[in-house]
């Protein structure tokens, strides 16, 4: 978790060699705070990072399902928290008040730099996808069969889905799918030119994986783009007026 002046982060960064996701998610404090003021570890480094548990934090939101306010603070315990008071509502004039202290570590400035944002990949094919909830039931049907998703699409606004045993192959196709353009970053094209319109770029990924990316989305967002290095990474990439979300799963070798 990194806190800066103006936006709050979620970083989740697994060893991409080892099979493992990445993950970026940036929101703006504003949208989300109706009171916000932090101290960094100084004025030029003005940021503050944590490695919190995620089912912790979970777990203690839950309680706040109907509360009145949130109010998230830093505090020293027996070790550094994240302590997150929950105001309920009680229906009468006492105040119902919870308090969870969640631990954290506090990251060191100089381990910063493992927390940095990952560079957008030079993708084959960039698309966007269908409705999150179709390709949910669709993944939640498929992940019963497989442990391993062929994601292909090319740049003609298909889409394929596919899992395949010695018993069975099962694909879902998708078709008139916007191709999104893309600008030069930092001065370089990041979609490459040597894919044509109709060939699939294809990434076999862990299904599960993907599912458990498809199900944690609550946000529903405006739209959400899948960039496609053939057999190498699939990139997902949410906007949304209040945050954004990248999600990076590397390939599995059969």
């Amino acid at each position: 978790m990194r806190i800066t002046e103006d936006k709050v982060f979620f970083i989740l960064s697994e060893r991409i060699g080892d099979g493992g996701a990445q993950m970026w998610c940036e929101l703006d404090q504003s949208h989300f705070f109706d009171e916000y003021a932090m101290d960094g570890v100084s004025a030029e480094a003005n940021e503050i990072y944590l490695e919190v548990m995620p089912d912790l934090m979970l777990k203690a939101l839950k309680t706040a399902h109907s509360a009145k306010w949130i109010k998230l603070k830093l505090t020293k315990k027996n070790t550094p928290c994240l302590t997150m008071e929950i105001d309920l509502p009680t229906g009468g004039p006492h105040q119902r008040q919870v308090v969870h202290d969640i631990p954290v570590n506090v990251v060191p400035r100089k381990h910063w730099p493992d927390y940095t944002e990952p560079e957008m990949p030079k993708f084959d094919v960039s698309i966007t996808m269908p409705q999150l909830k179709l390709m949910k039931n669709v993944i939640d049907k498929m992940k019963n069969l497989s442990n391993y998703l062929s994601l292909s699409a090319n740049r003609s606004g298909e889409m394929k889905l596919s899992v395949e045993t010695d018993m069975v192959a099962v694909s879902t196709h998708f078709q008139n799918l916007l191709n999104p353009t893309w600008g030069n970053q930092d001065g370089c094209q990041i979609l490459q030119s040597s894919q044509g319109q109709e060939e699939f770029a294809t990434a076999r990924i862990d299904i599960r994986k993907f599912a458990q990316f498809l199900n944690g989305q609550q946000v529903n967002p405006k739209r959400v783009i899948c960039n496609i290095v053939h057999h190498r990474m699939v990139h997902f990439f949410l906007m949304h007026e209040d945050l954004s979300l990248q999600y990076f799963l590397p390939v599995i070798s059969r």
